[in-house]
């Protein structure tokens, strides 16, 4: 494992891990996260592959890794809704979800978590770099997906829907995902990131590349394609039709969240 770069953000964040069925790649995302020394809660989400074996001797090794089992699978909203409260009930106030498939940039927490300290009161949502490995139907897909949920804001700040690296505000997040038995699968990013939205929570976007492992390297999908693409034109339709009855509200919120478009676009484009 590389040397430990300790993060010092005191004992508000911490990062939430959902894992199911990641082969071996769970074990290549603990240890490129273990190293910034930031409490972690792993959700087991019910797997059946013996991915999360390795855990145990992580567990002996790190004092601040904290290992969570679902008994069967119930998709990732629900795990990492169950890491959430856990983590609230911890006394955290952030969490950073971090997917456990090795598609993430580890190196980008400590920005990402420095951006969450200098706004505690925002989400700070990842805006994926797409690399040559990524799918095409994968990156067309997702312009569409943002399209409707700029519709859903009225153009608010969010912008990717479905990205997974994300802090989110745990009281918040418990408090919209309590009110409503959507998001708790592939729709999960989604319905938080607008509910969140809806609710006063800005969102601030930091762009982060993506990786995508192919089957030769362990790289898995969860994602069917007819299943989780109907499940998720349901949510933009749902979100839409409630976004319409709330227009006066997300005209205010367009306007006071200004700042915060423009501190996004400045990340989007640093000065050279």
């Amino acid at each position: 494992m590389d040397q430990a770069v300790p993060y010092e953000s005191g004992a508000r964040h911490c990062v939430l891990i959902p894992s199911y069925n990641s082969g071996t790649l769970l074990r290549k995302t603990l240890e490129s996260v273990l190293k910034y020394n930031i409490p972690i809660f792993v959700i087991v989400d019910g797997s059946t592959d013996k991915s999360d074996f390795c855990l145990e001797e992580f567990l002996h090794a790190n004092a601040h890794l904290h290992v969570l089992r679902l008994p069967h699978n119930q998709g990732k909203g629900a795990a990492v809704l169950t890491g959430m409260n856990q983590a609230l009930a911890a006394g955290f106030t952030h969490g950073l979800v971090f997917d456990s498939d090795d598609q993430h940039a580890s190196e980008d927490l400590p920005k990402i978590l420095k951006l969450s300290d200098q706004n505690p009161e925002a989400m700070i949502l990842g805006s994926p770099v797409f690399g040559k490995d990524a799918p095409l139907a994968r990156v067309l897909g997702r312009r569409l997906g943002n399209w409707w949920t700029n519709v859903e804001t009225l153009w608010g700040g969010i912008g990717d829907s479905l990205f997974g690296l994300r802090v989110y505000p745990l009281a918040e997040s418990v408090r919209v995902l309590s009110e409503t038995e959507r998001g708790r699968r592939f729709d999960f990013e989604t319905q938080l990131a607008v509910r969140l939205y809806r609710l006063g929570v800005p969102p601030i976007c930091f762009p982060s590349p993506v990786r995508y492992a192919g089957a030769d390297k362990g790289g898995v999908s969860h994602f069917a394609y007819i299943r989780d693409n109907i499940l998720l034109f349901g949510t933009h339709a749902s979100l839409l039709w409630e976004s319409l009855l709330q227009l006066q509200n997300l005209w205010h919120l367009r306007i006071q969240n200004a700042p915060y478009r423009a501190l996004s676009k400045r990340l989007a484009n640093p000065p050279t």
